[in-house]
């Protein structure tokens, strides 16, 4: 897909380009290919329209609020039931994308078809969704907030649109790599986004060209973390040590599009697939006391906590073996499964203090699947390249590392506990991130902070004019385009009660154990 396709070909030449790129890539790349087509046909006159372009740069994708994490206080009884729906929201709003970008040309011809005939009835759909949620949870005597109900209506937004924080703030935007010829060759960010619309990923719904910057080009800004969230809860003081715990690199393929705590009992309730390393019978369906009894792949079998992540991607026109999936293919998420040449778990302590033992099946998820739609609130993002994970950290863009050197996906979890719940109705509420100084506000405690260090072997991508070739990507919701603000981590707890209790101690004595 780094194929350089200039604005001058006839309409038939792009038409054949177009086809052929949908036959190479089993139909993983119609989405992309066809738009392609579009938005360079030339008019009768001989001059190119730019209508389908434009409309595609201003209408990327679908933007719904979250009313998952709205959702602070939900009676146990109706989790499962609201569960199920959540899943039906992230559905629908999975639909409406594809739906989007399948009908580039009747957008171009009707100025009101995306409102009509998408985010019309995507927020008939989802308020009555919602009033589902509202009886679920009055059915067994819980309290709905009713201003949720307002929380049905999308919006649209062009495929660049999330500014918040993260590298604008730092000086990545402004350092002169926009101007250096990468990810300005041929003036692509100027001209209507008609090169980047047509370099739309492999799958048709990104990476981009602006999503990658060559990181030997970035200023040092070596912290961890987007805002406060993320930040290394342990250091020089307090409880140094440390327990590594090895469970290797999913060399067995446990994959699945579930997610047990966000969708427990809804197939495809991730919508893109998640390696699993730890505990081997995570899936939608699994109880607690089945991933108790579970096989696990780390070294030390005390530990059969579940650890997983989105997979990192390729995309260089091959087909894996989910490309006619749901959560694969048939959701964007394309090109070549990367296992991780090393996946490295530890956890650590607080800079405060001694911490506490995590509770069996404690749940956290961390960063934000969601984070280009949703903003940064949420996100904990880490990219970064070997010999320069303490100079550069990355959150908006991939980094493109030197010969020689490998990619990192760093992630560390919230360390501060409830001390009651091992889940909240939002999955987050119960946990939180330590801040500077070691402190757990509003009378939560320190627990163990899991660190994540994920490196892979990425083929290098390229930049010409424009179009990426050679792109890696986290697999996402296909509304959120690839981005790598999405990535995210989740962890349960299922460490034995002995093996926690020899990690709290490691940790509280200064030791390093494993």
């Amino acid at each position: 897909m780094g194929r350089n396709i200039r604005k001058r070909r006839s309409s038939m030449a792009n038409k054949a380009i177009a086809a052929s790129a949908a036959l190479a890539l089993g139909g993983g790349g119609l989405i992309w290919a066809n738009f392609y087509a579009s938005a360079h046909e030339s008019t009768s006159s001989g001059q190119n329209s730019t209508k389908a372009a434009t409309a595609a740069a201003q209408v990327t994708t679908i933007s719904c609020p979250d009313v998952g994490q709205k959702l602070t206080n939900v009676p146990e009884k109706a989790r499962q039931g609201v569960a199920t729906e959540l899943a039906n929201l992230d559905k629908q709003i999975t639909e409406a994308y594809t739906r989007l970008a399948s009908t580039r040309q009747a957008q171009t011809n009707d100025a009101g078809f995306v409102q009509n005939a998408i985010v019309g009835p995507l927020k008939e759909k989802r308020a009555a969704t919602i009033d589902r949620i509202r009886i679920d949870i009055q059915r067994v005597g819980g309290q709905f907030n009713t201003a949720l109900s307002s929380l049905a209506a999308c919006t649209t937004q062009a495929a660049n649109a999330n500014t918040n924080a993260g590298q604008a703030g730092n000086g990545q935007q402004n350092n002169g790599q926009n101007n250096n010829g990468q990810n300005n060759n041929g003036g692509q960010q100027n001209n209507g986004g008609a090169a980047q619309a047509g370099a739309n990923g492999q799958g048709g719904n990104g990476p981009t060209a602006a999503d990658f910057v060559d990181i030997t080009k970035v200023q040092a800004n070596a912290q961890l973390g987007v805002g406060a969230n993320g930040l290394p809860a342990n250091g020089n003081t307090g409880s140094k040590g440390s327990f590594t715990t090895k469970c290797g690199t999913n060399g067995n393929d446990n994959h699945n599009t579930d997610n047990v705590i966000v969708a427990p009992g809804v197939t495809n309730g991730a919508h893109h697939l998640h390696d699993y390393v730890g505990n081997q019978s995570n899936d939608a369906f699994a109880s607690d006391q089945e991933l108790a009894a579970a096989q696990t792949s780390c070294q030390n079998q005390g530990d059969k906590s579940s650890y997983f992540w989105p997979v990192l991607r390729v995309q260089d026109g091959s087909q894996d073996f989910d490309q006619n999936n749901d959560g694969g293919g048939k959701e964007g998420n394309v090109g070549k499964i990367l296992q991780p040449a090393q996946a490295q778990l530890k956890f650590v302590g607080n800079k405060k203090g001694a911490v506490v033992a995590m509770p069996t099946a404690l749940r956290i998820i961390t960063g934000d699947a969601k984070a280009f739609v949703n903003g940064n609130a949420n996100a904990n993002v880490n990219w970064s390249c070997t010999g320069f994970e303490n100079k550069v950290q990355l959150e908006t863009q991939y980094p493109i590392c030197p010969q020689g050197s490998q990619v990192v996906r760093t992630t560390n979890f919230q360390s501060c506990w409830d001390g009651q719940n091992i889940d909240s109705a939002n999955h987050r509420t119960h946990v939180a991130f330590a801040a500077a100084d070691g402190t757990c506000a509003n009378g939560f405690k320190a627990i163990p902070q899991l660190q994540v260090r994920l490196v892979y072997n990425v083929p290098t991508p390229t930049i010409q004019n424009g179009v990426v070739k050679n792109a890696y990507a986290v697999d996402t919701f296909p509304e959120n385009l690839h981005k790598p603000i999405t990535d995210h981590n989740d962890f349960i707890n299922f460490f034995s009660t002995n093996l926690m209790n020899k990690m709290v101690n490691c940790i509280n004595t200064g030791k390093k154990c494993q």
